[in-house]
């Protein structure tokens, strides 16, 4: 007999090492196969949630940085998180014994990026940045200089006990992973539009921001800027001469 598994589902028996895996399967008189990766990967797939049954926060950590998390509502009460006065959120759920109540997604086990049709939590980090009071949820290669905004919420104030309720920008959305039909206990920031276009539009939005002219690099219009607005090549450029005084 022959069994199949795959160590990287999350289930605490299929988590162990191909060492404990291959014992297991000495046990059970069966041939373990491990799946390579890549092939495991294509195994998996998305499903929208729900939205109103989910909340992204922020988590205040320390004195400036923060921790991304993502609760779900299973049952309609007591509630998981309530809305503040202040804008912030109250994580309800550390007040009573949530289980079978609420789900938390905490790190990378709980959740991940997955763009088009491809899971990209191998290569692909969640990251919070903070920008005055807007705080952005980016997406980023640590290969690549490139960030996609996957989210960004606002902060009104900085409280340890009042989370940052975080807004997805458009054409990202929370998903279920599912094996074959198995929901599992993992969530996407998904979105379906192919990586490669998604960094052309995020490059060319980046580059509107900034204010470059058509056909020029950032360190051209950074010259362009420091010589007034002439443009490179125009001749030569007056300069104020200050007489020396001794």
């Amino acid at each position: 007999m022959q069994r199949t598994y795959l160590p990287w589902l999350g289930l605490p028996a299929l988590a162990a090492s191909a060492t404990a895996i291959a014992t297991l399967g000495a046990t059970l008189g069966a041939t373990v196969t491990l799946l390579p990766l890549a092939q495991a990967g294509d195994l998996f797939t998305g499903q929208p949630v729900d939205k109103t049954r989910f909340a992204v926060l922020a988590k205040p950590v320390g004195r400036s940085d923060w921790a991304l998390l993502v609760l779900e509502q299973l049952a309609r009460l007591p509630r998981c998180w309530d809305n503040r006065a202040d804008g912030l959120v109250d994580p309800s759920l550390n007040r009573f014994d949530y289980t079978g109540i609420c789900s938390r997604y905490l790190d990378s086990n709980g959740y991940s990026l997955r763009i088009g049709q491809s899971d990209l939590g191998s290569s692909y980090r969640l990251r919070l940045q903070q920008q005055g009071t807007s705080l952005q949820l980016l997406a980023l290669n640590p290969n690549e200089a490139s960030e996609l905004l996957v989210g960004q919420g606002r902060i009104s104030r900085r409280d340890r006990d009042g989370f940052v309720a975080l807004e997805l920008e458009p054409g990202w959305e929370l998903q279920r992973r599912l094996y074959g039909q198995q929901a599992l206990s993992h969530v996407y920031f998904a979105n379906a539009t192919p990586l490669a276009r998604l960094l052309a539009s995020n490059a060319q939005a980046a580059g509107s921001q900034a204010g470059l002219a058509p056909g020029l690099t950032p360190s051209q219009a950074t010259l362009q800027g420091s010589q007034g607005g002439r443009n490179i090549g125009e001749g030569p450029i007056a300069l104020q001469v200050i007489p020396f005084k001794e």
